[in-house]
């Protein structure tokens, strides 16, 4: 069984789908969770909703916003102490065709999607590189990896990311911090549950084992990752999708 006690999880994106699967998850091995989101109601009411030994708190934050990025990494490492794992997960979509795709969808994707990631990572990485000690996950998806239709700005985030996680691993290797992401396929989440039965019917066909993953099975790979288990993996993608893009 993974131990995390004592350690300081900081979830992006936590209180709602595969967000708050994760810190769910971290909260149950004995981690210390903030849960970081845009809405504070949300996330307070997640953060209360953790069962496990260690303390939970949630920040009001939009990891867009630099400033806020910061102030929310100096709140938790106030209350909680120096974060020691770091989920981006924080995430949208904005779909429409490339050809008549706004500016403005295309910025909101990528500053929250990538940029997000970026400033949350520039404000932890400090500490984990004086303390030579963390880790780092990433959410991405497999839509970075192979591209929808409609997706250009969502793909384009995700793929971004993908080599954002690459950059930083071997940038903060030396100081034992281990940077990996994980691509989620299609679980079963808001979005999904919002699909036509043709749309489900049509990606179910794709994926050899025959059904949605769970939020659930994504966030055990993130547990995995961030545990001593995984203490060689570092600028690795860990697909969890069912086998669709074996």
């Amino acid at each position: 069984m993974i131990d995390l006690t004592g350690k300081v999880a900081l979830v992006t994106g936590g209180s709602r789908g595969i967000g708050l699967a994760i810190a769910q998850q971290l909260y149950a091995a004995g981690a210390h969770v903030a849960i970081v989101a845009r809405d504070e109601e949300r996330a307070l009411k997640a953060a209360e909703g953790l069962k496990g030994k260690g303390r939970a708190i949630a920040v009001k934050a939009d990891v867009s916003d630099a400033a806020q990025a910061e102030q929310a990494v100096e709140r938790v490492e106030r209350e909680l102490g120096p974060v020691d794992i770091l989920v981006n997960n924080a995430g949208f979509t904005r779909d429409g065709v490339l050809a008549r795709m706004s500016e403005e969808d295309w910025d909101a994707v990528m500053d929250t999607n990538l940029k997000g990631a970026f400033t949350m990572m520039k404000y932890v990485s400090r500490e984990m590189m004086r303390r030579r000690s963390g880790r780092i996950i990433n959410i991405t998806s497999v839509v970075g990896m192979r591209g929808n239709r409609g997706q250009a700005n969502y793909a384009a985030s995700k793929a971004g990311l993908i080599g954002l996680t690459k950059a930083a691993a071997k940038e903060l290797a030396s100081r034992n911090v281990l940077v990996n992401a994980v691509a989620p396929g299609f679980i079963e989440t808001d979005l999904t549950r919002d699909l036509t039965p043709q749309a489900r019917e049509a990606q179910l066909s794709r994926i050899p084992l025959g059904r949605l993953g769970q939020p659930a099975e994504v966030a055990a790979a993130v547990l995995f990752l961030a545990s001593d288990l995984a203490s060689y993996i570092t600028g690795h993608v860990l697909v969890v999708d069912g086998g669709m893009i074996a």
